[in-house]
């Protein structure tokens, strides 16, 4: 790997995690020519302070306030001049030669556009993270958990079948870890900033699908992942935003139809199993977090209905 690589995080409230991660990048092979754009959230544990790392170029963009992670994903991105931008997650840490192993992929093939690594979790365990394209009645479905409740008549969102061991084309890979060519993400317009965080990796490798590029699932790539390494101490917001993104892939995709019936589905069903099973198990914070969930999405409500979240 001798061309730079744009490397952009974005980073909120990450703590020590985000430290851990730009330490395996300065420590991983190539790392002479990455260039790493750090966008802060406007944390507030000072998490994005004395982040430097001897042989790491970096750059440190500090928000006002938390944009969302499509939006300070784009803002990194600009900041870069690179063929390839790698987004990654600040809960992440890449092996050694992960990010070499994945460019090697996505520089191989013209037809590429985008490609995602193998992640893992501390104890070596392979998470199963790369994705269906959802359409409007699989995104209804899931709302209402029918994936978990007929697991053989409705498929689940993510490839739960299949063990990531080799590498091969897929659908949609997770934004944890997300390389793309410059010049298809220029043409796609970057990531959709209605996507506050959420489906805005789904929803980007199904415009580069449409756009006539191959997403592909490399799995020499090996990158630790803890997985919502800074949304636990927020699930209220999580889950908000969750279902809010779920309505707006389907309103983008599928119609104003599939979106309001993923939004009843949420309102009528996903929410209240979501309180009677934190009920169930006693959870006075987590049924909390649900109520109050609910009640953000149906503030939503309005910009939803009217303008599909624009």
């Amino acid at each position: 790997m001798t061309a730079p690589l744009d490397v952009v995080i974005v980073n909120w409230n990450a703590g020590d995690q985000l430290r851990a991660c730009l330490a395996s990048l300065a420590a991983s092979d190539g790392a002479e020519h990455l260039r790493v754009v750090v966008v802060d959230n406007a944390s507030g544990d000072g998490s994005a302070e004395g982040l430097d790392r001897p042989g790491l170029a970096l750059t440190v963009l500090r928000n006002a306030d938390n944009r969302g992670f499509a939006r300070a994903c784009n803002q990194g991105a600009a900041l870069g001049s690179a063929d390839s931008i790698l987004f990654l997650n600040p809960d992440t840490q890449v092996s050694r030669d992960g990010i070499a192993a994945a460019r090697a992929r996505l520089e191989a093939d013209p037809g590429t556009g985008i490609v995602g690594a193998r992640l893992i979790d501390e104890a070596g365990r392979t998470h199963r993270t790369c994705a269906r394209h959802p359409t409007g009645p699989s995104l209804i479905a899931h709302t209402l958990f029918l994936d978990r409740l007929l697991p053989g008549r409705v498929a689940p969102h993510f490839l739960l079948e299949w063990d990531h061991a080799e590498t091969r084309p897929v659908d949609a890979v997770m934004g944890a870890f997300l390389m793309i060519r410059r010049p298809l993400f220029a043409r796609l317009g970057g990531f959709d900033e209605r996507f506050f965080v959420y489906w805005e990796d789904a929803d980007l490798c199904a415009r580069a699908a449409a756009a006539g590029f191959a997403v592909c699932h490399v799995a020499q790539a090996e990158i630790r992942h803890r997985g919502q390494g800074t949304t636990e101490a927020v699930k209220d917001r999580r889950l908000f935003y969750f279902l809010r993104a779920q309505a707006l892939y389907a309103d983008k995709h599928h119609g104003r139809a599939a979106s309001l019936a993923v939004l009843a589905a949420a309102l009528t069903v996903n929410l209240p199993v979501r309180l009677g099973r934190a009920l169930m198990k006693g959870s006075a914070r987590d049924a909390g977090a649900v109520i109050r969930a609910g009640r953000m999405l149906a503030a939503a409500l309005p910009g939803l209905l009217t303008r599909g979240g624009r």
